[in-house]
């Protein structure tokens, strides 16, 4: 590994190459912090795949993206005397301080709970008005209710024991399925979201991240289905004109395949 001193070197060439891009290409020239904002997501998106693969070369690369776009929008940020890197880094910098005085001053915690519950309360000190204020309303819905039941659970709004939470789930299905009975879509939806949202909380509880284990799901179900439409190609037939007893050979082939 690098020394500090290349460290701060490789960040300062980074620095330099962003003010001469920002000078000279016409690109770069004409960037927004708006302009840049999709860009800041699909990255993040692609960081968050490399880092399912467990493919260590992509995240490398993938989080040197993200650190060009930190630096684009710093510098756009200095350009109307804004704020500039050095800004950023030291306003997080005095927000980790501060929110760790276990590290940096006398407060004791026994374990990471102590250490979530003590971070809410600093926030709310810091003037938030509530512990969910700074959850994200563009997250995607899976994402925003495991952020809100953590965040929540901070705070010691918790169920106590996981089969509490399992109690809670079979509740909600049993409440879906009598409003499947009587045919309500709203009502059907809303239950649906209720089974999802407890689900999720249990998935906490078990010590399972919700969306990576969803996304894992979607991966091996595409590489399932692909190679089924392979096996599909080399019998010269499309899925259309196979049976569903003909698919159910190469899905159980894939299934050995890809776990």
């Amino acid at each position: 590994m690098k020394t500090r001193e290349q460290q701060l070197q490789a960040f300062s060439n980074l620095l330099d190459i962003m003010d001469e891009l920002r000078a000279k290409c016409p690109w770069d020239k004409k960037q927004t912090i708006q302009s840049l904002r999709h860009l800041t997501i699909e990255e993040t998106y692609e960081l968050g795949d490399a880092i399912l693969n467990n493919d260590l070369e992509e995240v490398k690369k993938e989080l040197g993206d993200l650190l060009l776009h930190i630096v684009f929008y710093a510098k756009i940020g200095s350009e109307s005397n804004s704020f500039d890197i050095a800004d950023v880094a030291s306003t997080i910098s005095e927000k980790l301080i501060h929110r760790h005085p276990h590290i940096y001053s006398d407060v004791i915690v026994e374990n990471e709970e102590d250490v979530k519950q003590n971070w809410e309360q600093l926030k709310l000190k810091e003037g938030k008005t509530s512990v969910l204020e700074g959850v994200p309303t563009s997250l995607p819905a899976l994402v925003k209710a495991n952020r809100i039941q953590d965040k929540v659970a901070g705070v010691g709004f918790d169920w106590e024991k996981p089969e509490q939470v399992w109690e809670k789930v079979q509740e909600e299905l049993a409440e879906l399925n009598e409003e499947i009975k009587k045919g309500n879509i709203e009502t059907i939806e809303s239950e649906f979201g209720d089974v999802l949202f407890s689900m999720i909380n249990y998935a906490r509880f078990i010590k399972v991240n919700p969306e990576n284990a969803l996304e894992k799901t979607n991966k091996k179900f595409i590489n399932r289905f692909q190679y089924l439409e392979n096996e599909a190609k080399k019998l010269g037939k499309s899925l259309h004109e196979m049976s569903l007893h003909e698919m159910d050979v190469f899905w159980n082939e894939a299934k050995k395949l890809y776990h």
